[in-house]
């Protein structure tokens, strides 16, 4: 699916490493206060997961699954609720950069601030590195490279108070009523949607091939100072053959937990996907794993009690 960057596809071993790194772009604010690392998990001690076989099950605290057709809510669980959404920011951060129309191709450079603290502890785009905007698009959305977002927004006309300022504009246009930004990383938690105003931003973000292609590539090189270096998706099911992922994006920081957006086609119908603040490290994927199921299972049922046909 992704053939088309085989650049990438050196060797098991980087690939290996390079997954840890990018889980590490995740996790760069794993180190949050405590105050809220508490609520986040007493808020899952009392999320009871349902026994209702009509229900899918999820441990996400917050899910939206919505048929991107004609924008028939399937599932809902706290939709309406805005909440920290960690990295899904770095969509509305593509969007913005499409928006003005900057040039793929132009060289930045990454810079003291981008690599200020907090912005990617674990990131391997060292200061000075210099790469094309297209570039850091790329790694922002597929491996949530912290430091390649900042630089997007920095390098915007005006600046980050006029990227933030877009960033919050086009939310108004999307409709997204309760969100708010304040950076183009997603590492305040400042940052914060809805599971409704995050369907109406994946939607948008489906709409752009840019984005599209970007942020369900499995892995991608850049060159780094004299090397290239090897960079993984964050989201797993990218690389799995089985489901077709139109686009995708993963976020966490200790405030939001592991968070998953994604819009894919499921039997037949193309679906967008909302999980926040799932509780565990694979409880995300676990999640969109249990809708894609269910929604095999309801519609098969649907369909054996459909009248036959004579």
């Amino acid at each position: 699916m992704h053939g088309r960057r085989q650049l990438w596809c050196v060797a098991l071993v980087p690939l290996l490493l390079a997954s840890v790194a990018a889980l590490g772009a995740e996790n760069s604010a794993a180190s949050a206060a405590p105050a809220a690392h508490h609520l986040r998990h007493h808020h899952h001690h009392h999320l009871r997961v349902s026994t209702d076989p009509n229900d899918p099950g999820l441990r996400s605290a917050s899910a939206l699954v919505l048929d991107a057709s004609n924008s028939t809510v399937l599932y809902a669980r706290h939709a309406d609720v805005p909440q920290p959404i960690a990295s899904i920011t770095k969509l509305m951060t593509a969007l913005v950069v499409a928006d003005a129309g900057q040039p793929l191709e132009e060289i930045l450079e990454i810079d003291r601030d981008d690599c200020a603290s907090g912005r990617g502890a674990y990131s391997r785009l060292s200061r000075g590195t210099k790469l094309s905007r297209g570039d850091l698009i790329h790694l922002a959305l597929m491996s949530s490279e912290n430091r390649a977002a900042h630089a997007l927004g920095r390098n915007y006309p005006g600046g980050l108070p006029a990227f933030v300022h877009a960033m919050n504009s086009k939310a108004g246009a999307l409709g997204m009523t309760s969100a708010h930004f304040v950076d183009p990383t997603g590492l305040s938690s400042d940052n914060v949607a809805s599971p409704e105003d995050l369907s109406k931003l994946v939607t948008a973000a489906s709409a752009n091939p840019v984005i599209r292609d970007y942020s369900t590539d499995a892995g991608y090189a850049v060159r780094v100072g004299r090397h290239m270096v090897q960079f993984h998706n964050t989201d797993s099911l990218v690389s799995n053959p089985t489901w077709d992922i139109v686009v995708q994006k993963t976020g966490y920081i200790a405030e939001a937990g592991r968070c998953l957006v994604m819009q894919a086609v499921i039997e037949g119908r193309t679906v967008v996907i909302v999980l926040l603040n799932s509780f565990g490290k694979y409880s995300r994927v676990a999640d969109a794993r249990r809708i894609r199921k269910w929604m095999e299972r309801t519609l098969s049922e649907s369909t054996e009690r459909l009248p036959a046909k004579v």
